[in-house]
């Protein structure tokens, strides 16, 4: 009988990775050597005939038919030998070798262990496979099947354990580390499947740094170093994540709630690096739109991640749980979920509970507070470094806009190209830093209302002092916010109502919509009016639906609602006599309580303010009555209605214009507008005809009566003016 030898060391000199290995193929080759003997022993001279595994002799047909011949009592020994020294290589491996890494990883037994090596075999040395086709008796099957496996690794014949090995539940194939192929057979048996061991696992046997091809682009593997004390996150926060790492075992789902930039993979980058272990970062919005199987791409995932020894953070879990998730994908994911273990932290920007979707690990759900101010400035001061503005600029960004640090690490980046293309490498401004911080909006509310373009300033409005002066203690109070809200600890004292909600009331014209604008541009925010005919609904519950969506795309674009003839929502409410006034006052509550949550500024706008809800003008913080101009503002509006380029004629009597026609600045506007293109057509500059015919033209718009008293010595010249090709 021939013999193969290998080395094996003396007792206690210990097996590293490689050795194992190498100790463990030196034994397949000598049980392949062994069942080579066995081989020839029962085929007998047939052994040796050049066409065996081509056909099926006669002599061959009868011995299949015929009891199988017992072992020669040599033959047998052998076999005991080699389970003797299968076992004493087991004794000497060390932790770290590869086989006993994943026999540990994967809670393989001693013949799926054997199973491994027999596949791995072929892979790294094509004899093997002349000697699988020799022992399995035919050339064209030069890959392990489950027939060899029972050949060589079942002493006793096998058993129903060793066939559930391949069941598609335990671990060889839950973890796809083997696949089980038909070679060519329509309905192939069980024994006469193919073992191909999967790529990952023969690079991971290998110690080669490798990833799964269907994985690629979707996932990604890093060591953080950055621990949760590098992180501006508040102390009770750190707290709580730091008892999860002590407490978190095996199995634990950590769920991060938080919008964009909210810093959700930082936090769970800080809890590897406290944790000393890898972070295994999924893209499952990426995965979602492939058209692989979910239960394979998941499974490969958790294989990824018990191979690493890496927690696993998956982006887009919202994906995968909400109510429109793919069944398919949501249960391949709860099901990877509870089979990991470790820790899985899942990123939702909507809230998810559990309840019973896991069956073993333990579920818990954190929602990331927003930064407060103090927080955003110094998120800011870490951005922006040297770059920074001064103090008082970076406490005004913290103040303004509500962002998330990665929306600030965003707006950072942009602040600095924004400088570039402008000017050159020069110091950040407060301006570019503004409009960078405006670029990190959602884009939710674009859809929901319409953006005004801010073209006014301070210069531009026509208010008497004390009206001006409330104007600008509103923009005090949003810049102001970090100091008195949280340094002076306002904050704690107000649950609600830490926004800024301005009335402003008064006839049309008279400047509500211009005050809105340069309030807006003074902050550096943009400013979006609400289309009050969008929102209200005959459907019940549509209506808050819809101011509840707007609120919310609202405070994620740092925006200022302006909310025009406001009355027609927040009108008082009446006595109920039906259905109808039940849900409109229930509406009216709504809208008084979104008013009180929001943290940002919303002004509303009413020609009749005697409609509004006493509650409401009770929970506003600002109300300005817009008075109707009188002579000398009416004049200060006529010069500022004309830019400084646009040619005028000597004669225009704006102290005229002011006197006779009593009008807001709004239609003082639209006249001077009009006029201006009456200036045009006849290729002249902007003469008091022009102007009084365009004022003709408004009053006729506003219905009033045209007479000599208003337009004096100008009268004739409406009755003279006949349009151009007449």
């Amino acid at each position: 009988m021939r013999q193969v030898r290998h080395s094996i060391p003396a007792e206690g000199a210990g097996l590293p990775g490689d050795a194992h290995t190498g100790a463990l193929l030196g034994w397949l080759r000598s049980l392949l050597a062994w069942r080579v003997d066995v081989t020839r022993e029962v085929y007998g001279p047939a052994a040796d005939d050049a066409y065996r595994g081509l056909y099926i002799a006669d002599d061959e047909a009868v011995r299949l038919g015929a009891d199988w011949p017992e072992l020669p009592a040599a033959l047998m020994a052998r076999r005991y030998e080699l389970a003797h020294e299968r076992r004493a290589i087991e004794r000497l491996a060390q932790p770290d070798a590869p086989l006993v890494r994943l026999a540990r990883l994967f809670t393989l037994d001693e013949f799926a262990r054997d199973v491994v090596l027999l596949a791995l075999a072929p892979e790294l040395d094509p004899r093997y496979e002349k000697l699988y086709a020799y022992i399995q008796d035919d050339v064209t099957r030069r890959r392990p099947t489950v027939a060899l496996t029972l050949q060589l690794f079942a002493m006793h014949g096998p058993t129903r354990d060793h066939f559930g090995t391949f069941a598609p539940a335990a671990p060889l194939r839950r973890h796809q580390l083997i696949t089980l192929l038909d070679d060519n057979a329509r309905q192939p048996t069980l024994p006469s499947q193919v073992i191909k061991l999967d790529e990952r696992i023969v690079a991971e046997l290998l110690g080669l740094e490798a990833i799964d091809e269907p994985l690629a682009g979707a996932v990604a593997t890093s060591r953080p170093e950055r621990t949760l004390d590098a992180l501006v996150l508040p102390a009770d926060l750190v707290a709580q994540l730091r008892r999860i790492g002590h407490d978190r075992g095996s199995g634990t789902v950590l769920a991060l709630q938080g919008s964009y930039g909210s810093g959700r993979l930082a936090i769970a980058a800080a809890l590897c690096a406290e944790w000393r272990q890898p972070l295994l970062d999924v893209d499952l919005v990426r995965l979602l739109d492939r058209d692989d199987e979910p239960w394979q791409v998941m499974r490969r995932i958790g294989r990824e991640a018990r191979l690493r020894g890496a927690a696993v953070f998956w982006r887009g879990a919202d994906r995968c749980l909400g109510d429109d998730a793919r069944p398919a994908w949501r249960a391949a994911f709860l099901d990877v979920l509870d089979d990991t273990p470790g820790c899985n932290i899942i990123a939702l920007e909507r809230a998810w509970e559990a309840r019973g979707t896991l069956r073993r690990a333990t579920f818990l759900r954190i929602e990331l507070p927003a930064l407060s101010y103090s927080a955003r400035e110094q998120v800011w001061r870490d951005r922006l470094g040297t770059a920074a503005p001064d103090a008082s600029a970076l406490r005004t960004l913290a103040s303004t806009f509500r962002l998330t640090p990665g929306q600030i690490r965003d707006a950072a980046a942009m602040a600095h190209a924004l400088a570039h293309w402008r000017a050159g490498d020069v110091p950040l401004d407060l301006a570019v830093l503004q409009a960078a911080c405006r670029a990190q909006s959602s884009g939710r509310l674009n859809a929901l209302a319409r953006k005004i373009a801010t073209t006014y300033t301070w210069r531009d409005i026509v208010l008497p002092t004390d009206h001006v002066v409330q104007l600008r203690e509103i923009c005090l109070q949003v810049r102001q916010r970090r100091t008195v809200l949280e340094a002076w600890g306002f904050d704690r004292h107000l649950a609600m109502g830490k926004g800024v909600n301005v009335l402003f009331a008064g006839q049309s014209g008279t400047g509500k919509t211009m005050a809105a604008e340069i309030i807006a541009a003074d902050l550096g925010l943009e400013l979006y009016k609400v289309d009050l005919a969008s929102m209200v609904s005959k459907y019940i519950g549509e209506t808050e639906k819809n101011l509840d969506q707007v609120f919310a795309a609202a405070r994620e674009a740092n925006a200022i609602l302006f909310f025009d003839e406001a009355d027609a929502i927040f009108g008082k409410r009446s006595e109920v006599k039906d259905a109808h006034d039940r849900y409109a006052n229930i509406e009216v509550g709504y809208l008084l309580q979104k008013m009180e949550e929001y943290d940002g500024v919303v002004i509303l706008s009413t020609n009749l303010r005697k409609n509004l809800d006493d509650a409401f003008i009770r929970r506003l913080h600002v109300a300005i009555d817009f008075p109707f101009p009188e002579d000398a503002d009416r004049q200060r509006i006529w010069e500022h209605a004309f830019p400084a380029d646009a040619p005028r004629a000597a004669d225009l009597d704006l102290a005229f214009l002011a006197r006779r026609f009593r009008i807001a600045g709004g239609n003082i506007r639209n006249v001077a507008l009009f006029s201006a293109f009456l200036a045009a057509e006849d290729a002249s500059v902007i003469t008091m005809r022009h102007v009084v015919l365009a004022l003709r033209r408004e009053y006729q718009k506003l219905g009033k009566l045209i007479t000599p008293a208003d337009f004096g010595e100008y009268y004739r010249q409406l009755e003279t003016h006949a349009p151009a090709g007449a």
